[in-house]
């Protein structure tokens, strides 16, 4: 009795201990379990933004920290330290990091865009040449010979009213005898009837005025009226201050009614033909200021204005002529002579701009890098306006007070490219990694696989075999017949269709099979079928 009283008591004890057993187990385990999900449960966002900023540091390494964002003597952003030894927050994907130790080494250098007024200067080519209302022709409208010539070189300063040559034209001898026949007639009918007296009067008023229309001086006209001789010659005199341009006249000859025999041309204020291109004409205006240059007197700036713009387009050059007009002080200026011009135009308004430096022109689009500070760099496509000398407008991509790198974009750009380039190649290994794992399943891959079979054909153009063999355990292929490559063609010696090989083989690429090695089985072996 006491005998079956005691088993009875330990079976109840050990199922006793067995459930409290069993309860703790799964006390601790759901204790476990609860446990990991508090620990996993907390985003790593969260744990972002509780990162605390501790101060920024100098990007040289130097000992100098700053509570707040600055720029060294050099225009390096200061770097951020966060608490937990971190410099900075993850780069978006839109942006590209630099290190500090880089950005020195590439010289970067950033300018804020601001609002401005584009002034600009429009540079331009141009040539000197004759004002054309100061350029004079001699060419008498009388016919009549060269007797003697008082100007005979091409180039001389003459003056107004200097002697340039005298003729002898029969036409101007008659005239001034008419003239003396008709004044001796008014002095001998002094008594007379009006009528008499008044045609003679006349006569003298015509054979004057055909002497002024044929350009006589107004000095010769009165020596010839208080003299009343009569001259074989007469002497043409220069109508302006000037330099003889062309010259025709020679001693002796006979010229006609209109022949232009001296052209005198009035230096003292000249014209500057420029010519501006098609893009940049709207921005000229009548009455700018310009700026003269010519090579003769790099040391010299002559001032002068627009005063005409041309209404036709040159074709071959697409450029448009412009007239400046300006003073010649000590004809310095040579017509014929090459000119830099300086066309002043400015803005109406203030307008967006950046460092034409800061700009990266493709061909096709416009980029400006945008400095985010601790050595954070993004591209930005702009659209851009009107140009200066040092500043571009940018229309649209960029507002006042962005910061934009002006010096060595393009060597940050060309680190931006090499970085996409080898995150695409990891990219691309990556995937031809996956790839290839798919193919051999969960069984490791071995660096060569064996199979047995029937060779049912052999091309030796093509380096390929159709083999039909048995299972193959290490990548978990049944049976079946498929085409193989062969690694050299010397492995396709003394095959021919139905013989019984065994092969090593190997998988160059996706889905293509090579086989590497190659043995004869005997009649009597196992093939694997």
């Amino acid at each position: 009795m006491k005998q079956g009283t005691g088993l009875a008591l330990g079976i109840v004890v050990a199922a006793f201990a067995s459930g409290a057993g069993y309860w703790l187990g799964q006390r601790d385990a759901v204790a476990t379990t609860h446990g990991a999900v508090q620990l996993t449960s907390v985003p790593a966002s969260a744990a972002k933004a509780q990162r605390k900023l501790l101060y920024y540091r100098n990007p040289m390494g130097l000992s100098d920290t700053s509570p707040t964002p600055k720029k060294d003597p050099m225009g390096m952003d200061y770097i951020a330290v966060y608490e937990g030894g971190a410099d900075e927050e993850p780069v978006p994907a839109n942006q590209l990091k630099i290190s500090a130790e880089k950005i020195q080494k590439l010289g970067v250098r950033t300018e804020l865009a601001e609002l401005r007024n584009l002034d600009r200067v429009v540079r331009v080519a141009g040539r000197v040449e004759p004002d054309e209302r100061r350029i004079f022709m001699v060419a008498p409208k009388f016919e009549g010979y060269v007797e003697r010539l008082h100007v005979n070189v091409t180039g001389q300063l003459v003056a107004k009213g200097q002697a340039l040559f005298e003729v002898y034209a029969p036409e101007l001898v008659s005239v001034q005898r008419e003239y003396a026949i008709a004044a001796q007639g008014v002095a001998s009918l002094q008594g007379a009837d009006s009528p008499a007296q008044l045609g003679m009067a006349r006569l003298v008023e015509s054979s004057l005025q055909r002497l002024k229309n044929w350009d006589i001086s107004e000095e010769q006209v009165k020596a010839l009226m208080a003299s009343g001789e009569t001259k074989r010659t007469m002497t043409m005199r220069s109508p302006v201050s000037g330099i003889v341009t062309e010259k025709k006249a020679v001693q002796g000859m006979r010229f006609m009614p209109g022949d232009v025999l001296y052209q005198v041309s009035d230096l003292s204020t000249v014209w500057v033909l420029a010519d501006v291109f098609e893009q940049d004409i709207s921005l000229v205006k009548s009455g700018a200021r310009v700026k003269v240059r010519v090579n003769a007197y790099p040391d010299r700036e002559f001032v002068g204005t627009v005063a005409y713009v041309y209404p036709t387009l040159k074709s071959e050059t697409r450029t448009i002529p412009v007239r400046v007009e300006l003073a010649n002080p000590g004809l310095l200026l040579k017509p014929g002579m090459f000119a830099q011009v300086e066309l002043a135009v400015g803005a109406k308004a203030k307008v967006v701009t950046v460092p034409l430096s800061a700009v990266i022109d493709s061909g096709t689009r416009q980029i400006v890098l945008l400095s985010h500070g601790e050595g954070r760099f993004e591209p930005r496509e702009v659209k851009l306006g009107g140009r200066s000398d040092s500043h571009v407008e940018v229309l649209d991509g960029v507002k006042a007070g962005d910061s934009v790198v002006s010096a060595a974009n393009f060597l940050i750009d060309a680190e931006s490219n090499l970085k996409a380039a080898l995150g695409g190649f990891g990219d691309a290994s990556k995937a031809a990694a996956a790839q290839s794992a798919t193919v051999s399943a969960s069984a490791p891959r071995a660096a060569g696989h064996q199979a047995e079979g029937v060779i049912d054909s052999v091309d030796l153009k093509d380096g390929s075999i159709n083999l039909s063999h048995g299972p193959v355990a290490s990548l978990k292929w049944p049976g079946m017949t498929m085409e193989f490559k062969v690694a050299n063609a010397s492995l396709l010696k003394d095959l021919k269709p139905g013989a019984r090989i065994s092969v090593e083989f190997v998988e160059r690429a996706q889905g293509e099979w090579v086989i590497t090695s190659v043995k004869p089985l005997i009649v009597n072996a196992h093939n694997g079928h």
